[in-house]
């Protein structure tokens, strides 16, 4: 854990070496720890573009971002607890270690997954099973999607298709 005296986040630059520390593509989790989290944003233009030249990807806050207009053409993928207008006057004081955001921990090197949803950690040792299983699981919601706009519909064929989706989970276990 890196840690020394509060300063202006602009003045501050030393958290950006240990962000290459971090395999790539990076994503970067900052908690804001202010009581109420979120009155002014650590990420807008300036260091979304930033953190795209050190590889990174995305933030996950449970603060506030800004600038949407003009960081939503990089790409930059943005997971905040809010929008504000202003940067008001962040503070790092500590990075490189476990944060909190959104009841969520995070340590460095988790592997995140997020979407619209939501975020959440993956288990590494589980990671590579995942693009398997999510394409078993999209197929069975194909599937009873797909019944549902047949022709032949009843409630019975879809309680057995939901039984039949209940064994095939259970054996794929």
């Amino acid at each position: 854990m890196e840690s020394s005296k509060s300063y202006d986040y602009y003045d501050r630059t030393d958290w950006w070496n240990n962000i290459l520390t971090i395999p790539a593509p990076r994503v970067v989790v900052i908690e804001d720890v202010d009581d109420p989290a979120g009155l002014g944003a650590f990420v807008g233009e300036v260091h979304a573009n930033i953190l795209l030249a050190l590889g990174c990807i995305g933030i996950v806050t449970n603060g506030a971002v800004r600038d949407l207009p003009d960081i939503r053409p990089t790409e930059f993928q943005l997971f905040a607890g809010n929008v504000s207008v202003s940067h008001a006057y962040s503070h790092v004081f500590d990075f490189g270690c476990q944060v909190e955001v959104g009841r969520l921990t995070v340590r460095p090197g988790d592997l995140i997954h997020a979407d619209c949803h939501g975020v959440q950690t993956v288990p590494l040792e589980i990671a590579d099973k995942i693009p398997a299983v999510a394409l078993e699981i999209r197929q069975r919601r194909q599937d009873l999607v797909g019944l549902r706009r047949s022709a032949g519909f009843t409630l019975e064929k879809l309680r057995q298709a939901i039984r039949d989706t209940a064994v095939l989970h259970q054996e794929s276990k």
